[in-house]
């Protein structure tokens, strides 16, 4: 009898009245489910991280980034060619009678730039082999992310999804933190997630909605096992990165890497069942070789975008890879960066 036909032969043998009863709780610890009091006190851990990117912001707003909005009253940054339409009070008298042609002064402020975390909790983000499920980790590095941004005065917001999805607008200091912490332990309760149809919201779906919600000048994050990448995903972060700066970060898992050690394992996603079978040589080739095809579509994807890429695996302890790579006042990210 195969172990389908034994686990249907055990369905059958339950009672009646048994179906109406409530499912039992599964319980949850830290390596499967982040709560909130575990996500707010990544708060320590996070003010060592420095998120500034290089592209200027448009936002309104005091905060600590360079703004093209130039005005009186600001820090000089230069002195160049009088062009039609500049300010007459803003020229530099002294540049003009030494070069003898009309030159206007430059200033500079810094402003806030909005900070939008996308965080996918689809079907194969509750997975994990080592230390914990990748949604746990996509959770502790959306909580760090906005707890680095609050700190730096920045507006933090998010787009999480799984099969439904959650809008959070940008919100000042601890209160936009705390709204994307209580979406996160939502959204990435397992006992919720693994009930969603595997599509019922795609990646590309909600890099539609993020060009709506992330405005001219905000800084992206993208933490998914991106899965669902296609061609039209480049389209959609095309347009995307026009407007704003992206940073994608790919979470993995060490079984997504190698193949398990030899045997026959049944594996399922939740609706269809199968055997895995890495005693061959061929079966293990044919394993690798699908794992190491996506990471390199996905490299492939993000490199002529010049999106920076960090992979960050449920192996890792990732308070000590996010400090490692979000460090020294610049991010040390590339596209075919991995973290160690």
């Amino acid at each position: 009898m195969s172990m389908l036909n034994a686990l249907r032969g055990r369905a059958d043998s339950v009672p009646a009245d048994a179906a109406t009863q409530p499912a039992p709780q599964v319980p949850l610890n830290a390596a499967t489910f982040a709560d909130t009091e575990s996500l707010i006190l990544l708060q320590q851990a996070a003010s060592k991280l420095d998120i500034k990117r290089n592209s200027p912001p448009l936002a309104i707003g005091a905060g600590q980034h360079l703004s093209r909005f130039r005005g009186r009253g600001m820090d000089y940054q230069e002195s160049r060619i009088y062009q039609a339409g500049d300010d007459i009070r803003n020229m530099d008298w002294r540049v003009t009678a030494r070069a003898g042609k009309p030159h206007t002064k430059l200033y500079q402020e810094e402003r806030e730039r909005p900070v939008v975390i996308m965080a996918d909790f689809g079907p194969t983000l509750f997975f994990g082999s080592q230390r914990a499920l990748k949604s746990v980790v996509v959770a502790r590095i959306a909580a760090m992310l906005a707890w680095a941004a609050a700190k730096q005065g920045d507006r933090v917001g998010g787009l999480l999804f799984n099969g439904e999805h959650q809008e959070l607008r940008p919100k000042m200091g601890k209160a936009g933190v705390l709204a994307i912490i209580r979406t996160l332990v939502n959204l990435g309760d397992p006992r919720k997630g693994m009930l969603q149809a595997q599509d019922s919201v795609s990646l590309n779906d909600e890099l539609r909605r993020l060009r709506r919600l992330a405005r001219p000048g905000s800084l992206v994050f993208l933490i998914s096992d991106f899965y669902g990448i296609d061609e039209q995903t480049r389209d959609l972060l095309l347009r995307l990165k026009r407007h704003v700066d992206v940073v994608a970060i790919q979470v993995t898992d060490p079984l997504e890497m190698q193949a398990p050690p030899p045997a026959r394992y049944a594996v399922t996603d939740g609706e269809r069942s199968g055997i895995l079978d890495t005693r061959s040589q061929h079966g293990v080739q044919f394993y690798n070789q699908f794992f190491q095809q996506h990471h390199q579509a996905l490299q492939a994807l993000l490199q002529p975008l010049n999106i920076p890429l960090l992979q960050m695996s449920t192996a890792d302890d990732v308070s000590a890879v996010m400090q490692t790579h979000f460090a020294g006042g610049k991010q040390r990210l590339s596209v075919k960066e991995k973290a160690a």
